[in-house]
């Protein structure tokens, strides 16, 4: 079996070797699906990450929440302390600046008047390199959104967002790596939760 390193090496070389306007054609495919699975679950308070290098785009699905009339809320990586800090959203094009890796986060000022209560969170949106149909997931190694995950947004529910190449037959998971409960690819909804127990 390979190891998680190089098993995420692999999968974001395929990645990073999408073709950019095919990357964008995918990345719409996923955002249908999300926005369709997000109606139909009610979810009010969605917390999602900024795309960043060639993860699946999530900006035009954002704007999109916002304007729904949902709830959005978006990560700034606090590194010294190890954890995601979940900051509202209205406008991104003025609220968010690079930050963390050059990743777009929440400006100094949003994260003084819109930092949110992760405890509101219904849905987590989770970026990774690694994910399994069972909704195992391999992250980039930091471990922040599995700690997010148990320590602050417990109850919501967790949808990982991928590319069908991302996908292996099964991830090698260790104690700390939380599952996801739906995967969602350009090709397919996955529940993970019933393929677990299947």
């Amino acid at each position: 079996m390979q190891t998680r390193n190089s098993l995420r090496r692999e999968r974001l070389a395929l990645r990073d070797g999408l073709d950019p306007r095919e990357r964008r054609q995918k990345s719409g495919r996923i955002r249908e699906r999300l926005a369709a699975s997000l109606r139909i679950g009610g979810a009010e308070h969605i917390f999602i990450y900024i795309n960043f290098r060639s993860e699946v785009e999530t900006m035009e699905l954002i704007r999109s929440l916002i304007a729904d009339g949902k709830q959005v809320s978006v990560p700034l990586t606090l590194l010294d302390e190890s954890r995601l800090l979940a900051v509202g959203l209205t406008d991104p094009d003025s609220q968010l600046a690079p930050g963390c890796y050059g990743i777009p986060e929440p400006t100094a000022e949003q994260v003084s008047s819109a930092t949110v209560d992760p405890a509101t969170i219904d849905t987590v949106v989770v970026p990774g390199s690694v994910f399994d149909r069972t909704g195992g997931r391999l992250g980039y190694g930091g471990g922040f959104y599995d700690r997010f995950l148990v320590q602050s947004a417990p109850r919501a529910v967790r949808v990982a967002l991928a590319f069908e190449l991302q996908l292996v037959e099964r991830v090698p998971m260790e104690p700390h790596d939380q599952y996801m409960d739906f995967l969602i690819t350009e090709n397919e909804l996955y529940d993970c939760r019933r393929l677990r127990h299947a």
